[in-house]
């Protein structure tokens, strides 16, 4: 948590990706920054790491959320990162002055698929939800309490989550050490959420602009809404942060879209109901 103030503030959780750690998530993101600059708590969290002894790094893998893909070890396929979560906004709510109502999740890659299963298992919490180059491999429809609006970052060029699916690998080729599955298109993800908060799958807008396309569909006034966007050129990458994996991994970064500007403008629209 990097702002305190007397007064209920929102609460932005940021979900590190794969092999990364709290800090990476802020350097990459600029969450802290502007968190700082608009008035609320920024949190980010680490989980645990598959073997303590190793330092968490993209090669090491060894901080990895459980997501729900049953992609990694026993071990941590078996860690309940939901009651974590739920005990950690209980414990920021009890420390901090929070505002209950304004509880937002976002995360990249394995962070993204865990805010996938934080948007719908702790729907009773969370206002809205914003995953960036992840899969939803939950199944949201039977697991929300209320319907959750999503916002959906992609990358055009993204090696490791693909826009259309299929097995991930680095830029060069190369397969990451991550026991993976193959991943289904990034639109199937959208469109499961879009589903189970009662949202059309043909989107209510289109809109293209600079090479960011934006996909909105709608459930009507004051009800739940999905928005999709797609970055051209973007590889595995927070849009507008700081790169921290060569390009021939990840592929390229860019400044056609500031992520983390988007996402805090999409929960403003967001607040739990009474």
């Amino acid at each position: 948590a990097r702002h305190l103030a007397e007064q209920e503030v929102p609460v932005v959780v940021m979900l590190h990706g794969g092999g990364g750690r709290s800090q990476s998530a802020a350097r990459e993101t600029g969450w802290d920054s502007k968190a700082d600059e608009a008035g609320f708590l920024a949190v980010f969290p680490n989980a645990v790491p598959s073997d303590p002894a190793k330092p968490a790094s993209f090669g090491n893998t060894s901080q990895l959320w459980n997501d729900g893909s049953g992609r990694f070890d026993k071990g941590q396929n078996g860690v309940d990162d939901i009651s974590f979560l739920r005990a950690m906004l209980g414990e920021l709510s009890a420390t901090f002055a929070v505002d209950r109502r304004r509880i937002y999740f976002t995360g990249f890659s394995n962070g993204a698929s865990m805010t996938f299963r934080a948007g719908a298992e702790l729907s009773d919490l969370v206002a809205a939800v914003a995953p960036v180059a992840g899969t939803c491999w939950n199944e949201p429809e039977g697991q929300m309490r209320r319907p959750v609006s999503l916002c959906m970052i992609a990358g055009s060029d993204d090696p490791l989550n693909p826009l259309a699916g299929g097995l991930p690998a680095f830029a060069t080729g190369a397969k990451p050490r991550i026991l993976e599955r193959s991943k289904p298109p990034v639109l199937d993800s959208v469109l499961k959420w879009a589903r189970a908060v009662g949202c059309p799958e043909t989107p209510t807008s289109v809109s293209l602009t600079n090479g960011v396309r934006t996909e909105l569909r709608s459930a009507g006034t004051n009800r739940a809404e999905v928005v999709f966007i797609t970055v051209e050129g973007l590889g595995h990458n927070w849009a507008g942060g700081a790169s921290l994996l060569p390009e021939a991994w990840v592929g390229k970064r860019t400044e056609k879209l500031k992520a983390t500007d988007v996402i805090w403008a999409f929960f403003l629209k967001h607040t739990l109901p009474e």
